[in-house]
């Protein structure tokens, strides 16, 4: 199919490239999940993979029509691993280093972001040195590529092999308080 050729074997050569160093890599499937969806459109407009260091952890790269991006982080947490990572943010000693870690990929391009309440955790005052990191559900970090020349290159490889290193430290940090 067109989708296997154009699409999922570059990704999956990709991917296996940074195996040996990150992980087996999951290429996710073209089909969306239409069944609660108002849009019924059956197939997703970007390819995605993951390379899981722990639950709903890990590293990420994508292609779309907004190009490629990068990222790394977690996207999902259960109550108690939820309540380990505050708890590491409000330790002055752990929820420094995090905050360290997240303003050193920021001054390298990348953009912080993930689900975050509107007001402040249960049992953590709004005047927390730390109050944005704790409002966090979920802490998503990546790099956005869109079209530069590098996409269409082997140096791709090299590209993502950066920023995932780079993401390694929050990775780390962040699979060390998931799961049991």
């Amino acid at each position: 199919s067109v989708w296997a050729e154009s699409v999922k074997a570059p990704m999956t050569a990709l991917t296996d490239a940074l195996a040996a160093e990150f992980g087996t890599p999951k290429v996710f499937r073209p089909y969306r999940d239409v069944r609660f969806a108002k849009d019924k459109t059956p197939y997703k407009t970007h390819q995605g993979a993951f390379v899981a260091a722990g639950p709903a952890c890990g590293w990420y790269v994508e292609i779309s029509a907004r190009g490629v991006r990068t990222g790394g982080g977690f996207y999902d947490a259960s109550g108690a691993d939820l309540a380990r990572v505050r708890a590491s943010i409000d330790h002055e000693a752990t929820g420094t280093e995090l905050q360290r870690v997240l303003t050193k990929l920021e001054k390298a391009g990348f953009e912080v972001g993930g689900e975050r309440l509107k007001t402040s955790p249960r049992g953590y005052d709004a005047d927390h040195p730390r109050i944005d990191l704790l409002r966090h559900k979920s802490i998503t970090v990546g790099k956005q590529y869109g079209f530069d020349p590098v996409i269409h290159s082997p140096g791709l490889v090299d590209a993502v092999r950066k920023d995932w290193r780079a993401l390694r430290p929050l990775v780390e940090w962040v699979a060390l308080r998931l799961g049991d």
